[in-house]
């Protein structure tokens, strides 16, 4: 046995901690063991260095007198940089109102890792896909803990799964239960209620059109993807689509977790609508409980199921024990707020590209005549995957326009990510989703939106976690298949019946207080087709 103290270059050598070590080791597994014992995450170079030189021999390594400096792909550890900030506010001047852009711009300035503060909340971003994928891996560095600094923590319910941390068993029964009824088995056979909704919204379109009045694309999107999630989660009609102006349903009232918070005007009508939510959801869940069929095995119930709430409320699992009815409430809340909110703000970028980037709307019109779409065509699965352009600008949009941005993952140990950069224990780091789908050392011309980048060559050799719409792992988004399906459907039926134009030349903005971007000022014209292209003579 052989014992040697070693500490990471840059540190300071009184630091060196000894290491025992076998006769039997090579360079190899010395270079693992150490970066084990160092908590060196990722793939990085161990290299060996005294004063003077490098040590690239296990035989001097383990004889060098004093502690040996460990360096990572050739250079030392790094404190994590950003912005010093104010007082009281921190970066927040740094960063609002264009997060995106600011972001953008820190790293450029401190690196591939930044720390922020905001309003005495520390939290550290990533634009490296590698550091990227080991934040989402549930691991002994990471884990989804909703600590005070984690943008989630306002909303934070460890009943319910999105919204709660990892480590709970009341996380483990949800992850047990939820994912089947959000398979693409599962998903397939909510593709007519999908067309149906969608064509129920042409009364809507049809009637602005003939007042020759433009939408605001975010409420009637809101309505119309609130309005399908209301029928698969909890099988409610929310009459959001009956005329023009029906009003939302209260339970689709929604804001950034700063405004819920304040005691007075709007925010405590938000609360006592809360409380008329949750009883009303409490209504339809003691409804479906009077209503509900047999129990069936996950994976059956998924498949047979009438709603999301049918299925819970039915669904066992191999011991013949069903998910705890408490966890049930929690759950259908969250499945059905996550649902609306990352939909709609998807269906408004797709709308917004359409009619932002010019021969996008013609391209995809020829694609549905090309193949044989009209106002009658029955949706399956099969015939949404089957059109290739929908594919490319459905990515492209959610890599330039992706709704979601900020998705933290919790430290459980102090960790030194990939470049060498050192995260203490316990701290918050978010992979910044739209810097990483906008990183010019992945992507050529990375704000230019083109679908045709997902058919290049480029796209084949871009490193792994560089495309993550919607996050990764095992507390990556359940909800992905029910979505993609969803837009998929609901797109191509509006394009095929409608001519959108952007109303105005005003700059559109994204509402930077909300927990998803989505755009706040898009206006647009929806002209009902009465002509369409020949098919193309290569369909």
């Amino acid at each position: 046995m052989a014992t040697q103290s070693f500490y990471l270059v840059n540190d300071n050598p009184a630091t060196a901690r000894a290491i025992i070590l076998s006769e039997k080791d090579d360079l190899k597994s010395l270079q693992k063991t150490v970066a084990d014992f160092l908590q060196v995450a990722g793939k990085q170079e161990i290299g060996f260095q005294n004063k003077e030189r490098a040590l690239v021999h296990l035989g001097e390594i383990l004889s060098n007198p004093e502690p040996v400096g460990v360096t990572l792909d050739g250079h030392g550890v790094r404190q994590i940089q950003g912005p010093d900030g104010l007082p009281a506010v921190g970066s927040f001047y740094e960063i609002f109102p264009d997060h995106l852009g600011n972001h953008d711009r820190l790293f450029k300035k401190y690196g591939s890792v930044i720390k922020t503060t905001n309003m005495g909340k520390t939290t550290y971003l990533t634009n490296d896909p590698a550091i990227g994928l080991l934040a989402f891996s549930e691991s002994q560095f990471f884990t989804k803990k909703i600590t005070p600094n984690h943008p989630l923590y306002a909303l934070k319910d460890n009943t319910a799964l999105f919204l709660g941390d990892t480590e709970t068993a009341n996380w483990a029964a949800g992850h047990k239960f939820i994912p089947p009824c959000m398979s693409p088995k599962a998903v397939r056979h909510y593709t007519p209620l999908m067309q149906d909704c969608v064509r129920d919204c042409f009364k809507v379109f049809d009637e602005l059109d003939a007042r020759n009045e433009s939408l605001n694309v975010y409420q009637y999107m809101l309505k119309l993807a609130s309005g399908f999630i209301g029928k698969i989660v909890l099988g409610l009609d929310l009459h959001q689509m009956d005329e023009v102006d029906s009003p939302i349903h209260p339970m689709v009232t929604s804001r950034g977790d700063w405004y819920a918070r304040l005691p007075f005007g709007d925010p405590q009508r938000l609360r006592e609508v809360r409380k008329k939510l949750y009883a009303m959801l409490a209504a339809q869940v003691d409804t479906g409980r009077l209503t509900t069929g047999s129990d069936l095995p996950l994976h059956d119930a998924a498949l047979d199921a009438k709603c999301v709430l049918d299925y819970l409320l039915r669904a066992v699992d191999n011991q013949g024990k069903k998910l705890p009815i408490d966890l049930v409430y929690s759950n259908i809340v969250v499945i059905s707020a996550a649902g609306f909110t990352t939909t709609s703000s998807l269906l408004s970028w797709l709308l917004y590209c359409l009619v932002a980037y010019p021969g996008n709307q013609e391209r995809l019109l020829q694609e549905l005549v090309d193949h044989g779409i009209n106002e009658k065509t029955q949706w399956t699965p099969e015939l949404s995957t089957s059109l290739h352009f929908l594919e490319i600008f459905v990515k492209e949009t959610q890599r330039l326009h992706n709704p979601s941005y900020q998705p933290g993952r919790t430290s459980k140990t102090e960790v030194i990510l990939p470049g060498g950069y050192r995260l203490p224990e316990n701290e918050v780091i978010i992979p910044a989703i739209h810097a990483i789908h906008t990183n010019p050392k992945i992507w050529t011309n990375p704000q230019r939106f083109d679908p045709d980048r997902w058919d290049s060559e480029e796209i084949k050799s871009r490193p792994a976690g560089s495309y993550l719409p919607f996050a990764t792992g095992a507390r990556g988004c359940i909800g992905f298949n029910l979505a993609l399906a969803e837009v998929k459907v609901l797109i191509p039926e509006l394009v095929y019946r409608y001519e959108f134009s952007k109303d105005g030349d005003e700059a559109v903005e994204y509402d930077p207080e909300f927990q998803l971007i989505r755009p706040v000022n898009l206006y647009v014209r929806a002209k009902k087709r009465t002509t369409w292209p020949e098919p193309s003579m290569k369909a």
